[in-house]
């Protein structure tokens, strides 16, 4: 079943989106199978997280320990969720081969914390209680009657149905809005936007400083508790995704805990997508015949015992007939037999990568030619 990879900072409220993500997934009768840290760690809790990620070995065993169980958990019946940091890059493509190799479909959800800043006089600072949620269906293309496109909403009014996300809602403004405001160069690395979108204006919603919670609001979970040198630490050497790269995309990106999950979009990446074909290097050797290398040896040893007895009375260019094999050696110097072995087992080694049952009663001739475009 597909993969989803969740990628963010501790505090941007990942593991919470991978809670609604899955509930959402279950709701459709979906079952899903999520994979933490905490999951692979063990007892320890938020200290052995902590104690994972400051030290390199510790955080390298982690991530092997991450890929082996979802390796472990594609198939054919749950959808994967893997909730951590995953920042590097190369930890992500290496995900991306797994996903290839089971030929099941793979979507990045890369979360971003909004940068704080202080409420002006009409901004209380605390975020809005009637927040957008994230709906299954496409986006209506018809605005509701009696509303504009694009026309403001009231404060604490829910979108329309089948809506993914609310007119003004940070995402739209990073997919669509082509405003002149641009970020400053600080704002951008901490926000995680690079390129052509670092120009776009992210409105001031996305500064508001939050307040204390809302009563009944759900938790953030396991991503509490670091200390402010290893948050420090993780954001510099964030390698944040980019959909340029294949093992990025499809990247679907929410900022702040108020954006509703593109639920639509995900759906199609996840179940309507074509799987992409495995790579050569990933893909299973084919079976070959239990007896296989035991009848190559046996072959290439006759072929060489042969050769080493016709070279005793053989003049350089002749041609040599061997037992067993219809082709003609042409002799042109005597052959040790240390370089034989040599190229022997060459042979050996480039056939047993190919093997196939239906080459065995050419393996002498093979291995003739073989020598013949070796030794010239």
């Amino acid at each position: 079943m597909p993969l989803v990879v969740l990628c963010g900072l501790p505090d941007s409220g990942r593991s919470r989106r991978a809670d609604e993500l899955r509930s959402a997934l279950e709701a459709e009768g979906r079952p899903v199978t999520v994979v933490r840290d905490a999951d692979v760690l063990g007892p320890g809790g938020p200290e052995a997280l902590r104690e994972a990620y400051s030290d390199s070995t510790r955080e390298k065993a982690l991530r092997a320990a991450l890929k082996a169980s979802v390796e472990r958990d594609l198939g054919p019946r749950a959808v994967v969720l893997l909730d951590s940091l995953n920042y590097i890059k190369g930890f992500r493509y290496e995900l991306y081969c797994l996903a290839r190799a089971a030929r099941t479909p793979l979507c990045l959800l890369y979360c971003l914390k909004p940068r704080p800043r202080a409420p002006g006089p009409s901004e209380d600072g605390r975020p809005q209680a009637g927040a957008a949620a994230g709906s299954w269906r496409p986006k209506a293309a018809e605005p509701e009657h009696g509303q504009q496109a694009g026309a403001p909403r009231e404060a604490g009014e829910p979108p329309e149905e089948g809506s993914e996300q609310s007119p003004g809602s940070p995402a739209s403004r990073l997919q669509g809005n082509t405003g002149s405001s641009t970020l400053c160069p600080e704002e951008s690395r901490e926000l995680g936007v690079t390129g052509p979108r670092a120009a776009e204006d992210l409105g001031p919603e996305l500064a508001r400083k939050p307040g204390p919670p809302e009563p009944g609001s759900p938790k953030q979970g396991p991503d509490l508790g670091f200390p402010p040198e290893l948050l420090e630490a993780l954001a510099q050497r964030f390698e944040a995704p980019d959909s340029r790269n294949r093992w990025d995309r499809p990247l679907f990106t929410v900022l702040g805990p108020e954006e509703p999950l593109p639920l639509a979009q995900i759906w199609a990446a996840l179940f309507e997508s074509q799987v992409p074909a495995p790579h050569q290097a990933t893909q299973s050797q084919p079976l070959s015949s239990t007896n296989f290398l035991h009848q190559l040896d046996q072959v290439t040893s006759q072929v060489l015992a042969a050769l080493m007895e016709a070279q005793k009375t053989a003049v350089p260019g002749d041609l040599l007939a061997l037992p067993g094999t219809t082709e003609r050696l042409l002799f042109t110097r005597p052959l040790s037999m240390a370089e034989l072995s040599r190229l022997r087992r060459q042979f050996i080694s480039y056939t047993k990568m190919h093997p196939n049952k239906e080459n065995l009663p050419q393996l002498a001739n093979m291995f003739l030619q073989y020598l013949g475009q070796s030794l010239h």
